[in-house]
């Protein structure tokens, strides 16, 4: 179930992304949309599974010497190679470039937080 629950937060933290000129879902229904986003979002996790730990590794000197800034162009990067890989499985999903990948990555992971930290706090109330 909490599984499910990071996609739902993942593919909702995306659509918020859309917001940032340079990344589109393009056409389709409303319900074939919702796929496209929930299918992104599983990219996107698989994305950060396999290659961030990577990246964190060999860049792990970078991190220091920037004091944590250049996770921010991991992010980026990983966002941007989501949307390349959502446009190679024939994905209505783009990413144009770096710049759009930097905010939308930005905005993936303050909706993430901001979402998750909603969703911890209520599963720590009494229930009824």
């Amino acid at each position: 179930m909490a599984v499910v629950l990071q996609i739902a937060v993942t593919a909702v933290a995306v659509w918020a992304s859309l917001l940032i000129p340079g990344i589109e879902l393009s056409g389709g229904t409303p319900a074939g949309r919702l796929a496209t986003l929930i299918v992104v979002a599983l990219i996107f996790g698989l994305v950060n599974a396999v290659l961030k730990p990577i990246a964190k590794t060999l860049g792990c000197l970078l991190y220091i010497l920037t004091l944590g800034l250049f996770g921010l162009v991991v992010n980026a990067l990983l966002y941007w190679l989501t949307g390349s890989l959502a446009a190679q499985l024939g994905l209505p999903f783009t990413v144009d470039g770096f710049w759009p990948a930097f905010w939308g990555a930005i905005i993936v992971s303050v909706v993430t937080g901001l979402l998750g930290l909603a969703l911890r706090s209520r599963e720590s109330l009494p229930q009824r």
